[in-house]
């Protein structure tokens, strides 16, 4: 009924059949079957985790891992001692009947009910089809909650056997939670691993490389349940880590087993499970008591809200792309009750703990109406809101291979910069895998790359194959060219290319293809760093040389643009008498012109002292040495410059132009001015000096 199911989600359906189920079998006189916790957790649960684990949208999860580690870890601690102190206060305001329940019971159920369950979560998100970001936020927290929740479930139940609890065992309480989580993902790390080896050598018997994936995922549940560690999280870690190598190695048809086999297992095990909850609801003792039931309810809505608030108010300060107040009401409004919280609390003894069964009706209640109420109403709040929902069509090559450019270019601008996010590690990661880790777990020729050129040639060998059978080239004799061959057997061309259909199955695959293959990492060169530069003891002499030689030139180049006129060609002595005549301090004598003679000037001139070459002439008394008579009498003398002899330098060969008064004047007549700075890419050292 399509009508029903697109107001109601799935979950709430099954929950109804489960009513009606126990309710008929009660009517009948027989006593309905409780949901177990040994059969949830052990056989219920892992397909679940198994399935959201070994698909998990890797990419968006390690870019918001630090935004589902604050809501999982945070955010439960807070649901749960903020649940946990208020009902304490209810019970020590609420009468007779709620007098008796202590601080610890009250805080134990405030851990079970503040977790989100993963089962609700992927049931009604789902279904709902929200973006990405928003669906790996909240799934991601309800998968990774459970280390918090793990640890307060088993902390509060053994300090309710206690006397008197200490300092010392609320540190090793706290110590705990490391313990519980990082144990069950380094179970989950271990057991992907090796199932990875193992599919290494699979390639002789196909039918039972499934088989492993199953075998060693449970393995790693089972092996950190027995130990009290995180069981979700060592399946997802498992999940995650044995993926990429165990697809390299085992063949399509293997993948596609494994593929639905999961996908079907999960849905059979939802299906059950809510189911259950109805049956149990029918079947379990209950004890209503309005006060307790409404104020756990109310106060689970008003932590939820609250927590997400302030949680998001700090997140926001970190992160690039905000979350809205759209994305915080989702968040909050998502924040769905499920089954484990039921079997926790049927996991309750009666001997520590008398009021089992209230806590157990409080916690149907508050399970029903997330999933009733917050499932039948997230939907249509999610189209009021225009809440960005998720693209069905699949990323086009296109935009994988930029995704990937994109990626390789905030490497490159993090090395640069020296800040080291997360683009860096996860190249190294990627870098560090490829050498070594996909060499060790992946068989033969496709753990090097590329792939791209393997499976080219296998489609090449296929398509050969296929024209022998069918007899295309077998009657052909080798020496005939293949012009021959087309003169011989003229085909009729098909008026329109007909082009192969490909498979589902086969397009992914070429598609995973190119995106592995078509963007190599680049090849990291030696890093530059100044610290560790061995220093050269004539580099700075060196250094020096060229800093003086290189302004001796600039202080040339400056004189020549502002001090001087560029010098014509003698053409002929009248032209040079006129040249001399209009300007006799721009005339520089050349080498062929030695029996010219010498220009005296008059020194009341009206020539400016800023037109003076001060390399060829000199003026009175700058020499260092007394005027003589001759001189005073002339005013200037032109003289030609001698030129340099060829070993010597030009800089540090002192001159007779070195005295501190004549470099004083040079200094002063030289200087043009404020330089304009110098341009964005102009170079530091000019071109041709």
């Amino acid at each position: 009924i399509p009508s029903v199911s697109s107001i109601v989600p799935e979950s709430c359906l099954l929950i109804v059949v489960g009513l009606l189920v126990g309710g008929l079998i009660k009517g009948v006189g027989e006593k309905p079957p409780i949901l177990k916790s040994d059969i949830f957790f052990l056989f219920l649960l892992p397909p679940i985790i198994l399935d959201a684990g070994y698909f998990l949208p890797l990419r968006p999860f390690t870019e918001n891992l630090g935004t589902i580690l604050i809501f999982a870890v945070v955010g439960t601690l807070w649901n749960a001692f903020f649940l946990g102190g208020l009902m304490y206060a209810v019970c020590q305001l609420g009468g007779p009947g709620l007098n008796h329940i202590g601080l610890l019971a009250n805080l134990l159920f405030g851990s079970i009910i503040s977790a989100v369950d993963p089962v609700a979560v992927l049931a009604v998100f789902e279904e709902i089809h929200i973006n990405e970001l928003l669906h790996i936020l909240v799934f991601g927290e309800s998968l990774l909650n459970d280390a918090v929740t793990v640890v307060l479930y088993h902390l509060f139940e053994e300090f309710a056997s206690f006397e008197q609890v200490t300092i010392l065992d609320i540190i090793l309480g706290f110590l705990s939670f490391f313990v519980v989580s990082l144990g069950g993902v380094l179970v989950g790390v271990i057991y992907g691993v090796i199932a990875a080896f193992t599919s290494r050598f699979t390639s002789h018997i196909r039918v039972i490389e499934p088989l492993f994936v199953f075998l060693y995922s449970y393995m790693a549940y089972l092996s950190a349940e027995l130990f009290h560690l995180s069981g979700i999280m060592a399946l997802i870690a498992a999940g995650v880590v044995m993926r990429p190598y165990v697809e390299a190695n085992i063949s399509h048809k293997s993948h596609t087993t494994i593929k639905y086999f999961l996908k079907m297992w999960s849905s059979v095990s939802e299906t059950l499970i809510f189911i259950f909850l109805g049956v149990s609801t029918v079947a379990g003792h209950h004890y209503w008591n309005w006060t307790f039931v409404i104020s756990t309810l109310f106060f689970c809505l008003i932590a939820r809200v609250l927590g997400v608030l302030v949680l998001t108010w700090f997140i926001n300060k970190f992160r690039i792309v905000k979350l809205t107040p759209k994305d915080q009401f989702i968040i909050a409004y998502g924040g769905l009750r499920g089954a484990i919280a039921f079997s926790l609390g049927y996991l309750l003894d009666y001997q520590h703990f008398g009021m089992r069964d209230m806590f157990l009706t409080a916690i149907i209640t508050v399970i029903f109406f997330t999933v009733f109420v917050q499932g039948m109403t997230i939907r249509p709040l999610v189209d009021l809101l225009a809440v960005k929902k998720k693209q069905e069509t699949k990323r086009s090559i296109n935009e994988e291979i930029h995704t990937q450019f994109l990626d390789h270019l905030l490497t490159g601008i993090e090395d640069i910069c020296g800040h080291y996010g997360h683009h860096h590690w996860k190249d190294k990661l990627n870098r560090f895998n490829k050498k070594y880790v996909k060499k060790c777990l992946i068989a033969g020729e496709r753990s090097k790359e590329p792939q791209l050129i393997a499976f080219y040639h296998k489609m090449e060998m296929k398509q050969a194959i296929e024209l022998v059978e069918s007899g295309g080239i077998g009657k052909i004799p080798s020496a005939v060219s293949t012009v021959s061959i087309q003169n011989i057997n003229p085909q009729t061309l098909p008026l329109e290319r007909v082009l192969p259909a490909l498979s589902k199955d086969k397009e992914e695959e070429i598609r995973k293809i190119l995106r592995t293959n078509l963007q190599k990492t680049r090849q990291r060169l030696r890093s530059y760093n100044r610290h560790t530069l061995v220093a050269d003891p004539y580099e700075e002499a060196w250094n020096q040389m060229l800093l003086r030689r290189q302004k001796a030139r600039q202080l040339e180049q400056k004189m020549n643009n502002y001090l001087t006129v560029p010098a014509h060609k003698v053409d002929s002595p009248t032209m040079s008498r006129a040249r001399i005549g209009s300007d006799p301090l721009a005339y520089e004598p050349k080498e062929d012109s030695e029996n010219l003679p010498i220009i005296t000037i008059d020194p009341a001139s009206p020539q400016s002292p800023e037109s003076v070459d001060l390399m060829s002439e000199e003026p009175k008394g700058c020499s260092g040495l007394p005027p003589s008579p001759e001189e005073d009498e002339e005013g200037l003398v032109m003289r030609v410059k001698e030129p340099s002899s060829p070993g010597t330098d030009d800089v540090f060969t002192p001159g007779n132009s070195d005295s501190p008064s004549n470099q004083r004047m040079l200094r002063c007549l030289s200087d043009p001015g404020p330089r304009p700075e110098p341009e964005e890419g102009e170079p530091f050292i000019p071109k041709g000096q």
